[in-house]
């Protein structure tokens, strides 16, 4: 294994938790910390609002296959957030992410699940935001959409190829509303699962309620 691979795989690693796939960070908004405004309670032809505490929707350990591990969670920050998204109305969010080592240290793979709230009448065109944020460009030959059982309200999942060296990461995404929580749930690395991801999403969907 060449020098590059051998240092791709741990800097990507760290940008994959650093970095949100869903919301792009306005990093020329000045730090600004308001109070965390409670999901808006509403009966509006997406459905009425989510009541359960946001912290309460992200999945835990227990619903991570054995190997992986807890990395971090936390409340997402206002700052994080970009205006085009604060515009629409969002109100708060949760990251919470996971990772597996395998015995050879360049077998490494990260979960990442991001959650947030918006108004039930914005909650669309936030999906439609970051739909198009995230899709590969058409005439991309490892970039692409795969079938995927649908989750909540509207869902679309994509698989992406990215090759270091002698190194390739996988990383599979799944977006997804109900009610008015939109999620992103990704797995990448060098050992990713289909079907683990929609396990997931199957679990992160049924703790909307």
């Amino acid at each position: 294994m060449g020098f590059g691979s051998s240092v791709a795989l741990p800097l990507f690693l760290c940008c994959l938790f650093v970095l949100s796939p869903g919301c792009i960070a306005d990093l020329s908004a000045p730090p600004v910390t308001p109070a965390i405004v409670p999901a808006t309670v509403t009966s509006t032809p997406e459905g009425p609002g989510e009541t359960l505490p946001v912290a309460g929707m992200a999945l835990q350990p227990d619903d991570l296959p054995d190997g992986y591990h807890l990395k971090d969670r936390t409340v997402a920050s206002y700052s994080g957030i970009s205006q085009v998204f604060r515009d629409l109305g969002w109100q708060q969010g949760y990251r919470v992410s996971f990772y597996r080592q395998g015995a050879d240290w360049s077998d490494a793979t990260a979960i990442v699940q991001e959650i947030d709230l918006y108004p039930p009448d914005t909650i669309k065109t936030a999906y439609s935001l970051n739909k198009e944020n995230l899709l590969p460009a058409e005439d991309s030959m490892t970039d692409y959409q795969v079938p995927f059982p649908q989750i909540g309200d509207r869902s679309i999942a994509w698989r992406e190829v990215r090759s270091f060296d002698t190194l390739s990461l996988v990383t599979y995404t799944v977006i997804f509303t109900k009610k008015n929580v939109y999620e992103t749930i990704s797995m990448t690395g060098t050992s990713t699962d289909y079907e683990v991801l929609r396990d997931l999403a199957g679990k992160a969907e049924a703790k909307i309620r």
